[in-house]
């Protein structure tokens, strides 16, 4: 897939955008990129990161100019040394090889899933937000990472797999709560675009259950709870890729509910997530399905709590032989409000 970013740019800007990536990959102390100004060719530098997630090594730049001259002299500052980024680049496209070669044969939906399953089981949300959490190389080697890392990742891993994957980017909006920027995925599967946010995933899940609140949904249900991308993104229109409602965890009647949950109690289960369909979710709705829980909790003789993301419409309901009956409200922002 051609570099999504790169090919929404004019040919000048395509130009600083080509002589950044040769200084970059060549680790060199400075290069001439055409002088577009300030503003553009920080845009420039922005998609280009978003791009190539390959590249962990550069932290940013500066640059000088004259007034009789049409291109500036780019200086990067980099997190290493050439020797440090090189041994990196193999310790990374090393561990990358191995991480990848069970599913290099299986479909693209396995593949998503594992990268998914990949973040959310093995990357930690960084609150100290060292500089490599931000880069592909806290994910994958030191297994940390914030929502631009955890992004990066995802995108590095498709790249691999040859799946369509963009980092989509939003700017802070304090005004509606929102302090900092946030990253997640844009993705491709059978020809249709979804949105894929594997750090909200991540840092859902107080009762314990791997999450999928966040997978493959459509423009509609993304920005319930995330800004608008900076940059424009694929439509993404298809609301059936939804992972609960292709896993058949989408349910729209109360009688469906308890059947999910009797089910999850017969295999032992302690926990069982559910995605609301059956209209708005409700203080009543959720009375409910905590009902229903406790209905069927007790014919086991357990208790039943419940967590729920409001955005999403999605009940995790947790089994145990003494639970607090509240219904815990999980909200699916650590990266947004950490990074």
């Amino acid at each position: 897939m051609q570099a999504y970013y790169y090919s929404q740019l004019s040919k000048p800007a395509r130009a600083a955008y080509t002589a950044m990536l040769e200084c970059f990959l060549a680790c060199a102390p400075s290069w001439r990129v055409p002088d577009l100004g300030q503003a553009a060719l920080t845009e420039v530098y922005t998609r280009l990161k978003l791009d190539h997630p390959e590249i962990f090594w550069v932290r940013t730049y500066s640059y000088r100019y004259t007034d009789t001259s049409d291109y500036v002299e780019l200086r990067p500052e980099y997190l290493y040394e050439k020797t440090r980024v090189r041994e990196q680049q193999r310790a990374i496209d090393a561990r990358v090889t191995k991480l990848l070669r069970p599913v290099l044969q299986a479909g693209k939906e396995e593949q998503e899933q594992f990268i998914h399953s990949f973040i959310c089981r093995n990357v930690r949300y960084d609150k100290l937000k060292k500089e490599y959490s931000h880069e592909v190389t806290g994910p994958l080697t030191n297994g940390v990472g914030v929502c631009e890392g955890m992004a990066k990742t995802v995108k590095l891993l498709c790249d691999r797999l040859g799946i369509g994957c963009i980092v989509a980017l939003c700017e802070a909006d304090p005004e509606h709560g929102v302090k900092y920027r946030h990253a997640w995925n844009v993705v491709q599967v059978n020809g249709a675009w979804y949105h894929l946010d594997a750090t909200f995933d991540n840092t859902l899940g107080s009762c314990g259950a791997g999450r999928f609140d966040y997978y493959n949904l459509c423009d509609e249900k993304i920005y319930r709870d995330h800004r608008a991308s900076i940059y424009p993104l694929p439509a993404c229109t298809d609301a059936s890729g939804f992972y609960y409602r292709k896993a058949g965890l989408s349910v729209t009647k109360f009688e469906d509910a308890q059947k999910r949950m009797q089910q999850a109690l017969r295999k032992k289960q302690t926990h069982c997530v559910l995605h609301w369909r059956g209209g708005y979710l409700t203080r009543e709705v959720l009375a409910q399905l905590l009902q229903v829980a406790q209905q069927a909790a007790a014919a086991r003789h357990l208790q039943a709590a419940c967590s729920v993301n409001l955005p999403q419409s999605v009940v995790c309901v947790q089994f145990g032989e003494k639970m607090d009956e509240k219904i815990l409200e999980e909200t699916a922002d650590a990266g947004e409000n950490a990074d």
